[in-house]
């Protein structure tokens, strides 16, 4: 599982919004890496924001 795969699914295992702070926490990863993982969801559509900071799968 590569480092977007990963941060999309701990998004959607926390089953509500989180910041990118709480992904860190959830998955362990490198923050820079999930900041390119989640600029490239953001791009494609695959993340949405309810609230500014705060992201969720898109339905």
């Amino acid at each position: 599982m590569d480092t977007v795969e990963k941060v999309l699914e701990t998004i959607k295992q926390a089953g509500q919004p989180v910041s990118a702070g709480q992904i860190v926490e959830l998955s362990g990863l490198d923050r820079k890496e999930i900041d390119k993982a989640m600029k490239k969801l953001k791009t494609t559509g695959a993340i949405t924001s309810p609230k500014n900071c705060y992201w969720e799968p898109a339905k």
